[in-house]
């Protein structure tokens, strides 16, 4: 169970994981040790999963970013299991769902062109032999970046 100070301390380090122990306790009003083991026990409960660094996609070249809903011919545990491995093969594609709708995996994807996108759309999703259709959308602008999860 999370209590007020455990959210304050998710909150905070949602917006800066190379937040001290020093840093956090001041911020919660608690010993950097009490703020230590918390952060810790939160770490152990499975709370927190990692710290990563953001990246900017434009400074790596990666000019394009876009959705590609992907329909499936046929569905069943091979299948799935099939289009899950090719998807966690390619780096182009950083995140992908399972969806209820029309769609049955939504892929967000990034690349540095639209050759690389067609290519990968073209070469890579539609000739695997579960998929029977796709339909991509072009990110013109992202409004708001990835943000830290309510807590």
């Amino acid at each position: 169970m999370l209590d007020a100070t455990d959210k304050r301390l998710l909150s905070a380090l949602q917006k800066d994981a190379h937040l001290t122990a020093h840093q956090l306790g001041e911020m919660l009003n608690l010993s950097p040790s009490q703020a230590g083991r918390r952060r810790q026990r939160l770490e152990a409960e499975g709370y927190i999963t990692g710290y990563a660094a953001r990246l900017d996609p434009l400074k790596l070249g990666l000019q394009v970013q876009g959705f590609v809903q992907v329909h499936l011919g046929t569905h069943g545990p091979d299948q799935s299991a099939s289009f899950a491995r090719m998807v966690d093969t390619r780096p182009e594609i950083t995140s992908a769902w399972t969806m209820t709708g029309e769609a049955d995996y939504l892929l967000h994807i990034y690349c540095d062109d639209l050759s690389a996108l067609n290519s990968l759309l073209h070469s890579v999703i539609l000739p695997h032999p579960a998929v029977a259709r796709v339909q991509s959308q072009i990110v013109m602008d992202q409004l708001k970046r990835d943000a830290p999860l309510p807590t």
